[in-house]
């Protein structure tokens, strides 16, 4: 697969390098990333990519071209099931409300539907999370039912 970086005119979507999410795992600070970077949900990948440095991933840091921060991440559940894949996302609290992450998804989704064997793109979300439900509908992802899942009832968004 391939994992070159995505460019939109205010983020750059890299690929997590293994020595980033060792990083994050370790408590580590580096100078390039926010304050508030990272969050649990950036650490819980982190582990997931530390724990599996051989194991191709899907995951991407949320650059600002700006300021050259780490501001999230954004990446593909990998593998793809039955042409299927989902995708989850983060952003540190100091970038929400900007246009960030509904950016990032744009950006992500363009990309995944370029993959060879995939046929749908979607993303869960709980209902109660309004502002992330408002991230997937302002990128063009429409409501396709629910999931049940460990986080309880979930809301499936598709792209388009």
């Amino acid at each position: 697969m391939s994992n070159p970086d995505l460019t939109t005119d205010r983020l750059v979507l890299r690929p997590w390098p293994a020595e980033e999410a060792a990083a994050v795992v370790a408590g580590e600070r580096r100078p390039h990333w926010a304050a508030d970077y990272p969050a649990d949900g950036d650490r819980m990948i982190a582990g997931i990519i530390a724990g599996n440095p051989d194991q191709p991933h899907g995951h991407r840091l949320i650059v600002e071209r700006e300021t050259g921060l780490t501001v999230g991440a954004i990446g593909l559940k990998l593998p793809f099931t039955d042409g299927a894949v989902e995708f989850g996302y983060g952003l540190a609290a100091s970038r929400r409300c900007r246009g960030y992450a509904t950016e990032a998804v744009r950006a992500l989704v363009a990309h995944a539907r370029t993959l060879p064997g995939v046929t749908l793109v979607y993303a869960t979300v709980d209902p109660a999370n309004v502002p992330s439900v408002r991230v997937l509908e302002k990128a063009g992802l429409r409501h396709d039912g629910t999931v049940d899942s460990d986080e309880g009832l979930l809301h499936r968004y598709v792209a388009g």
